[in-house]
């Protein structure tokens, strides 16, 4: 079968790969219709490995580099284990891509994204979404319902990342947030803000193309490039109650800390390729909290749920569908260097 295989930073190649099959008794195997190419695979290509494991196989996964790529998608099962009993061949699906303890088609831990051991289908070896087909653990699948389409499904997983982030966080309907970077994830959290009754979210964003589409969802924008956000938001309301730093730029991250007022909150969504300095008193005098988030757990049927209302729509997220032959050329390096883009959906076929 055809499929994106990562060997180094800027080497991402789609070839022959061979075909999977069902192995396992809670194997199910997926013919993948859509997958999209996140800024964690962004990160991978230009400045991995980050999550990609290289010299020794990820514990789970059992591989090493050179992987195939690819962890937010949906597709159809073709195939299943004797003991599966969560879907059947026909079904149409959504991949849960976290590597963690699991057994009897389940995962072992309740917070199962905090384990030592965690990893990514797609990212930590076991196959992946950039091919036309992929085996998974029964625990990783979610029917999608009727209502949703394949690249509804695709975007699940994205979307999970920015539910996730806004319910660990201490917001309350009626609150005021502040989200930073309004590409993928960041336009996820303000939607996901919006589901919980946040009162006004502000959008800071140097893109002109994302803030349109930050607007479109109902943030107020603040156009980084030529606005102090700091200021603006301090003059306008005194400060948000939380904010939302989603860009992994240092600067931004205190941005985000001194956007929010006294005793405010501060969630950081994005992965770091370096280290970030702060000042801990602009914590400390202000009584103010951080926070990091990792992926998502028990989230998946909340998210589709959402997206049956009207939450978190391909229509304003996706901005591009390419073929798997075109992953690289109009996938990644336009991802690395058009910040118009924001969601990049890739189909194997």
């Amino acid at each position: 079968m055809k499929a994106a295989v990562w060997y180094k930073a800027k080497d991402l190649r789609v070839e022959e790969a061979e075909e999977p099959s069902v192995k396992g008794a809670h194997d199910v195997k997926i013919k993948v219709k859509w997958c999209g190419i996140c800024g964690s695979d962004l990160h991978e290509y230009l400045a991995g490995p980050i999550f990609i494991p290289e010299g020794s196989p990820h514990p789970i996964s059992g591989q090493q580099a050179p992987i195939i790529m690819g962890h937010e998608f949906a597709g159809e099962v073709t195939e299943t284990g004797e003991k599966v009993t969560k879907v059947k061949a026909g079904d149409r699906v959504t991949i849960e891509p976290i590597l963690a303890p699991n057994e009897n088609g389940r995962y072992i831990d309740e917070k199962y994204n905090l384990t030592e051991l965690l990893g990514f289908h797609g990212l930590s070896g076991g196959g992946g979404g950039f091919s036309e087909y992929t085996v998974v653990g029964e625990h990783m699948v979610h029917v999608i319902p009727e209502e949703l389409s394949y690249e509804q499904g695709a975007l699940v997983e994205p979307a999970a990342v920015g539910l996730h982030a806004v319910r660990q966080s201490s917001i309350k309907a009626g609150d005021t947030a502040a989200v930073f970077g309004a590409g993928p994830i960041g336009l996820m959290v303000i939607d996901a803000l919006k589901a919980a009754g946040a009162s006004k979210i502000y959008a800071v964003e140097v893109s002109e193309s994302r803030r349109k589409k930050a607007e479109n969802l109902g943030a107020v924008v603040i156009d980084a490039s030529t606005e102090d956000a700091v200021k603006v938001i301090h003059d306008e309301i005194g400060g948000v109650d939380a904010a939302f730093e989603v860009t992994g730029i240092p600067k931004v991250l205190n941005q985000s800390i001194h956007s929010t007022h006294t005793g405010g909150e501060i969630v950081i969504v994005s992965i770091w390729e370096g280290e970030a300095s702060l000042q801990p008193n602009d914590l400390v005098i202000k009584e103010r909290t951080v926070k990091g988030i990792i992926a998502y757990r028990h989230i998946y049927p909340a998210v589709m749920e959402l997206m049956k209302q009207g939450y978190f729509q391909a229509d304003t997220m996706v901005t591009d569908r390419i073929t798997l032959d075109e992953v690289v050329d109009k996938g990644f390096e336009v991802l690395s260097t058009d910040k118009s883009q924001v969601k990049i959906l890739v189909s194997p076929e």
